[in-house]
C-alpha cells in the first residue's frame, strides 16, 4: 500500500510570519487560525484551532513570503515532518511540524464558508452496436 504525508489546509494567518534569513535559504514561521463545524446535541458550534507552520524558500524566492501578514486567508499545502529530540535533563520529546511546500492567498471568490452544491453528474450515453 502507498503511503501518503501531505496536508491542504485553509485559514487565516493569526500574526505576520516571523521571517530568518541564512546564506542560501530563508524560513517563515506562522499560525494559521482554521475551524470547523461541530454539531452537539443538535446545535452548530464552530471550533477554532491554531496550526504552526513553517515555509522555507530559497532567498530569491522569499518574496511569497510577503503575503504572510496577519488576517490574510490562505490556502497552505505541504507535509508532515516528525521532530524528536532530548532536553538538557535528558528527557526525550517528539512533535510533529507542519512544513509547507506551497501557499498561496485566497481570492474573494474562494473565501465562502459555504460547502460548493454538488454538481449533476452527465449520463454517459452508450452506443448501440449495429
Amino acid at each position: 500500500m502507498k503511503t501518503m504525508n501531505n496536508f491542504q489546509i485553509s485559514g487565516f494567518v493569526v500574526n505576520n510570519a516571523t521571517i530568518n534569513q541564512f546564506a542560501t535559504a530563508s524560513i517563515a514561521r506562522f499560525g494559521l487560525s482554521v475551524r470547523r463545524t461541530e454539531k452537539i446535541d443538535g446545535t452548530e458550534k464552530k471550533v477554532s484551532a491554531i496550526l504552526n507552520i513553517e515555509a522555507w524558500k530559497s532567498n530569491e524566492a522569499s518574496d511569497s513570503f510577503n503575503i504572510l501578514t496577519k488576517g490574510t486567508r490562505v490556502t497552505v499545502e505541504g507535509y508532515f515532518k516528525p521532530e524528536e529530540w532530548t532536553d538538557k535533563d535528558n528527557v526525550n520529546h517528539n512533535t510533529i511540524k507542519l512544513v509547507a511546500t506551497k501557499f498561496f492567498e485566497m481570492k474573494d471568490e474562494d473565501k465562502s464558508d459555504e460547502t460548493p452544491a454538488e454538481q449533476p453528474k452527465e449520463e454517459k450515453k452508450m452506443k448501440a452496436k449495429k
